[in-house]
């Protein structure tokens, strides 16, 4: 397979910036680095160079080209990795669900990309059969149901509900989970030691329900998370399904042969 030629990223036309104009110097470096990636000559997920060359290519301070920079972040357009540098936004919120053992909010938080989160329903009700045999508890025994819907930049993305064993995690329905993690709750809250899960995934249609809630038509495919998520004894903690946009989320793995 031939090689793609290298994307020259600091081939610059200096007339983009002129020093003596009215606008800035971060807004006219702003507005070069915007029409880069709109015009597709960075393509998405591509790294920037180095703050220090890309600033000294433009002649300009790395105080400056960061504040043209932050902008962009601002904007959504650009996301900043510690160590790794700053890459060019995708149209897909890409995330790591597949490989590690994490929840939806750390992962975006990972990403740059935080999430807000509306409660549905929080409540205490009796798990079905199967879901107490999994769960591994009496079906007599309460648990607590939690649906949440999480939102990206104002647009709902996924909807969770969580079924959570209560003799674990007692006075669990009281918490405000609009402002705190699940997970964060249980471990910190309640001492759990959350050391695995069993995750599956499947392609399946909205339905009324993920529809009204997600802004989605019915029939719109979305991936379909189911999870068991057990402490470091093997008691399982949790039962959850997730449903996530497919045009707004990607699960994405990274393997290894040996």
């Amino acid at each position: 397979m031939p090689r793609r030629p290298a994307i020259d990223a600091t081939s610059i036309d200096h007339s983009v910036l002129d020093p003596s104009a009215p606008t800035p110097l971060h807004v006219q470096i702003s507005g070069w680095l915007r029409e880069k990636i709109d015009t597709g000559v960075w393509p998405e997920h591509f790294r920037l160079p180095p703050e220090p060359a890309l600033a000294a290519e433009l002649g300009v301070s790395r105080g400056t080209l960061r504040r043209a920079i932050g902008t962009l972040v601002a904007d959504g357009l650009l996301t900043q990795t510690p160590g790794r540098g700053t890459f060019v936004a995708g149209s897909v919120v890409e995330s790591h669900l597949a490989q590690e053992l994490t929840t939806l909010t750390e992962a975006f938080l990972d990403a740059g990309q935080p999430l807000t989160t509306v409660v549905i329903a929080q409540e205490k009700v009796a798990p079905s059969a199967p879901i107490a045999l999994l769960l591994e508890t009496p079906p007599e025994v309460e648990v607590l149901r939690l649906e949440r819907v999480r939102h990206l930049d104002g647009m709902p993305v996924a909807r969770l509900i969580n079924l959570i064993r209560l003799d674990l995690a007692p006075g669990l329905e009281s918490v405000d989970f609009e402002t705190r993690p699940l997970f964060e709750v249980l471990e910190h809250q309640y001492d759990l030691d959350i050391a695995s899960a069993r995750r599956s995934f499947d392609a399946v249609l909205a339905g009324e329900d993920n529809a009204e809630l997600l802004g989605v038509a019915a029939d719109a495919p979305l991936l379909h998370l189911e999870q068991l998520t057990r402490a470091a004894d093997g008691s399982p903690i949790e039962y959850s399904d997730v449903w996530l946009r497919a045009d707004r989320l990607r699960v994405t793995s990274l393997l290894t042969r040996h």
